[in-house]
């Protein structure tokens, strides 16, 4: 189930800890659809949702699901605790790094933060 929420003026599409595994980019579709129809320039997706090869880089399932996020210009913010992962990966670290300096993914420990970074931010749109 998901709830579109605003956080500082922002529409946010809150996905719940429930649901189909993500695991590839065929599994976003419909997320990405339903928050481009309700008008959310964020989509918060909980960490247990996400599929195991999204956080083994080789396997290129995260870069194509960040991509549809892209494509339609919708931000991307996974949030929970994905300190397992990237301590067995550095390229994971320093991906999550890169994703968390721009404005369309970011990795995050909760909503709270993300609620920081909204402040004052534009949304990811153009």
């Amino acid at each position: 189930m998901s709830i579109l929420r605003t956080i500082h003026d922002v529409p946010v599409l809150m996905c719940g800890s429930e649901g189909e595994a993500i695991g590839g980019e065929g599994d976003v579709m419909d997320l990405v659809g339903n928050a481009a129809w309700q008008g959310a320039a964020w989509v918060v997706v909980p960490v247990g949702r996400f599929d195991e090869g999204f956080f083994r880089l080789r396997t290129r399932v995260a870069g194509d699901i960040i991509q549809k996020f892209v494509n339609y210009r919708v931000g991307l913010a996974v949030v929970g605790d994905i300190s397992r992962h990237t301590a067995a990966s550095p390229a994971l670290r320093d991906f999550v790094r890169e994703c968390n300096r721009g404005r369309q993914t970011w990795f995050l420990d909760d909503v709270e933060e993300l609620t920081e970074r909204l402040k004052g931010r534009p949304a990811p749109r153009p």
